[in-house]
């Protein structure tokens, strides 16, 4: 599959495809690692999630500020 891909840098490009030659790659072979490599490395991300959501303490004297803000938003 020949493609054309728009807005590469060219100095970063140009680094890519030295690093390949010296490691023996064509620079489509390379490529194909570089992209399988980070799609791989986006599949092991664990997604967020409101469940993955854990408490915390906002230290001494402050256990009942939700409900204190309450009353000083919305009154007794």
């Amino acid at each position: 599959m020949q493609l054309s891909v728009r807005e590469v840098d060219e100095k970063i490009f140009r680094e890519f495809k030295a690093e390949a030659v010296r490691e023996g790659f064509p620079v489509g072979g390379a490529l194909n690692l570089a992209m399988k490599m980070w799609v791989e490395k986006a599949e092991k991300k664990p997604k967020m999630s409101i469940l993955n959501l854990k408490p915390a303490s906002w230290g001494k004297g402050t256990e009942k500020l939700s409900e204190e803000s309450d009353t000083v938003l919305y009154g007794d």
